[in-house]
């Protein structure tokens, strides 16, 4: 069988069909949906005879982990994805969780970021299963949970034992190679000034207009240690909370006083070349210059751990790696041309399970998926070719990584 004639056995309804199934299930981080879409997926990969169980995590909280064992002979791949989705907010035009579908998109939260990818994948595999082709290598699908918390679910992944000789993320990037994308944590700094009635207001250290000062000065920051270019592009930081008033305790009830005290929460993103701590120390010596230009004012910085669990580390992969240059072939193939690769914006500010993969479990990988431009957003939606383009993207790869078992044969060409 070609790989022409292989792709053709793709079924564009049935792909289509079981995304907007996923959809359905309000699969919020942490909620008893995250766990229902995880069960759902353990069936649905057995229906394929894939040996497929639930992975506990936490509480109720578990993985939906998958294997299509090969024969033997092949390198192992593989697929990486989360199943909790951000909440929907109130203004979208459509039902968040129908799976509404026209002629241009697939609607619904969570669908880039990142169930359409889930669903390429499972497509992609199930196509090879129905075609009746096996493969040399294993093929293990990673449906986890709380990557919203800085990746819990494939953390416990890893520390279960999971490995493969390569992996593909499936977050979305509509469908470029990512090979190099920024850590990310979140800091939270303290500003505490001195406080006067306003009729004295010459007296005070005003904590507030300290931090209208500071904030513009964090948003533009690029931390040091960058040893390239590439790595510079990556650097980026946003204060995304900002209170101030009286005290630690806030106190509200009384605006006639300078306000001395000021909260802000930020995040940065930062290269393989830097780390955490440099830019805590970066981060440091902007407070150290505040406080010079606001005598009186003290300023301290922390470590924030309110929304993420785990810290997500940067992620790079060699451009000429075997894993790139498996996905790139299937990319000329599928849409005849190059597949972009690099730090691409905006996708290099995520931060992925891809991180976890290659520093947790020393493998080598890629991050590629369908969506993006609409993530996480009124309406998020993601775009039925890109979808549909991915999943043949991922069964050419799986082909060439995985390879056939001996007995058979799979002409490369797919043109």
């Amino acid at each position: 069988m070609h790989a022409a004639q292989l792709l053709e056995h793709v079924d564009d309804g049935a792909a289509l069909d079981f995304l907007r199934a996923m959809i359905r299930f309000k699969s919020y981080s942490g909620t008893e949906g995250e766990t229902q879409l995880a069960r759902f997926m353990v069936e649905r990969m057995r229906e394929l005879g894939l040996e497929a169980d639930l992975q506990p995590v936490e509480g109720d909280r578990c993985n939906a982990i998958g294997r299509l064992r090969g024969t033997g002979g092949g390198r192992s791949l593989l697929f990486n994805g989360h199943l909790d989705t951000n909440p929907a907010t109130d203004d979208w035009s459509v039902d968040p969780w129908a799976g509404h579908l026209d002629d241009r998109f697939v609607y619904g939260i969570g669908v880039s970021n990142m169930k359409a990818g889930d669903a390429a994948f499972y497509s992609a595999v199930r196509t090879l299963v129905d075609a009746g082709v096996r493969l040399g290598g294993d093929v293990i699908l990673t449906y986890v949970v709380g990557e919203l918390q800085g990746g819990v679910g494939t953390v416990r992944a890893i520390e279960g034992g999971i490995r493969a000789d390569c992996f593909i993320n499936a977050e979305p990037t509509d469908v470029n190679g990512l090979t190099l994308h920024a850590g990310a944590f979140n800091f939270a700094i303290e500003l505490r000034g001195v406080t006067r009635h306003v009729s004295k207001r010459e007296e005070a250290v005003d904590a507030i207009l300290a931090a209208c000062e500071l904030v513009p000065r964090i948003d533009a920051m690029t931390f040091s240690g960058a040893t390239c270019d590439e790595h510079l592009a990556v650097n980026r930081t946003n204060v995304g909370v900002l209170r101030g008033s009286l005290t630690s305790e806030f106190h509200d009830w009384r605006p006639p006083q300078v306000a001395d005290f000021v909260r802000l929460v930020g995040t940065a993103r930062y290269a393989p070349s830097q780390s955490e701590d440099s830019v805590m120390a970066d981060l440091r010596s902007v407070l150290d210059d505040l406080q010079r230009r606001w005598p009186g004012l003290r300023a301290s910085v922390r470590r924030e751990f309110a929304s993420h669990r785990l810290s997500m580390l940067p992620f790079e992969v060699p451009i000429g790696s075997g894993i790139v240059q498996a996905v790139d072939r299937a990319h000329r193939a599928v849409r005849g041309r190059p597949l972009a690769t690099g730090p691409i914006r905006p996708y290099c500010f995520y931060g992925t399970d891809a991180a976890h993969l290659l520093h947790r479990a020393g493998i080598e990988g890629i991050v590629c998926g369908p969506g993006g431009r609409y993530n996480t957003m009124p309406d998020e939606r993601v775009d039925i070719p890109d979808y549909l383009d991915m999943v043949r993207i991922y069964l050419l790869a799986m082909l060439e990584i995985c390879e056939l078992e001996p007995s058979a044969s799979v002409s490369a060409d797919a043109g």
